[in-house]
């Protein structure tokens, strides 16, 4: 079914050339959203094996900073890893 897709995708292709960038495009998108959301399934938050293992975010260090902001922590008292400047 898939393969009859991509044939008619293509028939459509040479008989309006105009379609190709769209194509593009949507093959582009699709492509950016399965490889983001393969990359959320493999965050630190996520269970896929409960028996091995059934809560991960008990191993994170109290530092590990899961936002982008967090509005209740103090960044100068943490622990840095890196040269002072």
């Amino acid at each position: 079914m898939a393969s009859n897709m991509v044939r008619t995708m293509i028939q459509h292709a040479r008989k309006h050339p105009g379609l190709v960038p769209q194509f593009f495009f949507i093959v582009l998108g699709m492509g950016g959203a399965s490889l983001y959301l393969a990359r959320l399934a493999r965050g630190p938050h996520v269970i896929w094996d409960k028996t091995n293992n059934p809560e991960p975010w008990n191993q994170l260090s109290p530092t590990y900073q899961q936002k982008l902001v967090a509005v209740s922590t103090d960044y100068k008292s943490l622990k840095k890893e890196g040269p002072d400047f």
